[in-house]
């Protein structure tokens, strides 16, 4: 399925697709004669699939997995967006950058996981792509770098996320000279957590992934990946109440129960049952 864009006509930059019994989102960057490089049009469309997303309830939507069409991942930023930044005042800059901010903010937020296949290149704002997803899978033979510098500008409106992801140190010998980097660098300091070799084997770990999370408790898994953004932002002494109240109230919840129920009855649960009417 493709989005429609105010163009109409005009292909769109991001396609989005169900598959899964339509639990499972395909989110494509689909600018493969740039190696997918982020324009405005296409952070608007990322931006406005994600908010799309976002309002799916747990039992419809069970993850996202972000990628890209043709040779790259994400080639960073599109050369004629950029030229057409030289004449922009800085006020306009500004808000160029609150959009991709803001971009960047929805997939960060997004209720259910999201995991990233990654290929080719991953360049600049397909950093930022992913310190923003759940779960990075990347061919082995992936190129990355935070590569700003070397065009005389500097990588801070990823840097939030990606911080997060790698932490400080990383980023403080990663950012200044914008080096290239290869997938198994990108696997130690954190910002990919699984390398394999080649493209059917890639696809393969993507699958395994997902089926992974469709085994999950639709609720469970949101609520999992909540409890991280939600625990980083209390004091220590907060997390022991907080915590305890999101398990028992996972636990009383109708899916807790289920999942329980049908751990202790030595059977699947109902969100796994084919035969179940859940």
């Amino acid at each position: 399925m493709r989005l429609m864009t105010a163009e109409g006509s005009r292909r769109p930059s991001v396609r989005l697709g169900r598959t899964d019994a339509g639990l499972v989102a395909r989110v494509t960057l689909d600018r493969p004669e740039v190696h997918n490089a982020f324009d405005a049009r296409m952070i608007g469309e990322l931006r406005s699939t994600f908010r799309q997303l976002a309002e799916e309830p747990a039992e419809q939507l069970r993850a996202v997995v972000l990628s890209g069409e043709g040779a790259s991942f994400c080639g960073g930023a599109d050369i004629g967006w950029m030229r057409a930044s030289v004449g922009l005042s800085r006020e306009q800059n500004e808000q160029d950058a609150l959009a991709m901010a803001e971009m960047f903010d929805t997939i960060d937020r997004c209720p259910a996981p999201v995991l990233a296949r990654v290929h080719g290149a991953c360049l600049g704002g397909g950093m930022g792509l992913c310190a923003v997803s759940d779960l990075v899978i990347a061919e082995a033979g992936t190129t990355f770098g935070f590569s700003e510098s070397r065009l005389g500008i500097l990588p801070a409106v990823i840097s939030p996320f990606v911080l997060a992801k790698i932490g400080e140190t990383h980023a403080r010998a990663l950012f200044p000279g914008g080096r290239r980097f290869d997938a198994t660098r990108a696997l130690r300091i954190g910002l990919v957590h699984e390398l394999v070799e080649g493209l059917p084997q890639l696809d393969d770990a993507v699958e395994s992934a997902v089926g992974d999370l469709l085994s999950a408790g639709p609720t469970a898994a949101r609520a999992a990946k909540a409890v991280i953004r939600e625990v980083r932002g209390l004091p220590h002494a907060s997390t022991r109440w907080h915590t305890a109240r999101r398990i028992a109230a996972q636990r009383t919840s109708a899916e807790g129960q289920e999942g329980l129920r049908a751990y202790l009855e030595k059977r699947l649960p109902a969100w796994r049952d084919p035969g179940a009417d859940a």
